[in-house]
């Protein structure tokens, strides 16, 4: 019998953003797009609140260097 082989979850960093209730959609559009672009973020949970207001949460992955020696 082989014994399992182990695999790695991926580790996330996250990042939140908070945009107030008169932010327009574009503008929202194009803020996430940018974080995304540059920063290498992905969206992860985006909540719209009666007023407004958004709530955004960004993640990406971080990665981990592996000796090789």
């Amino acid at each position: 019998m082989t014994p399992p082989k182990l695999v790695r979850q991926p580790e996330y960093e996250y990042q939140s953003l908070r945009m107030p209730r008169g932010t327009t959609r574009n503008a929202a559009r194009q803020l996430l797009t940018e974080h995304a672009e540059y920063g290498h973020w992905e969206l992860d949970r985006l909540r719209l609140f009666p007023d407004g207001s958004r709530t955004v949460l960004l993640r990406r992955k971080i990665i981990r260097q592996v000796r090789s020696w």
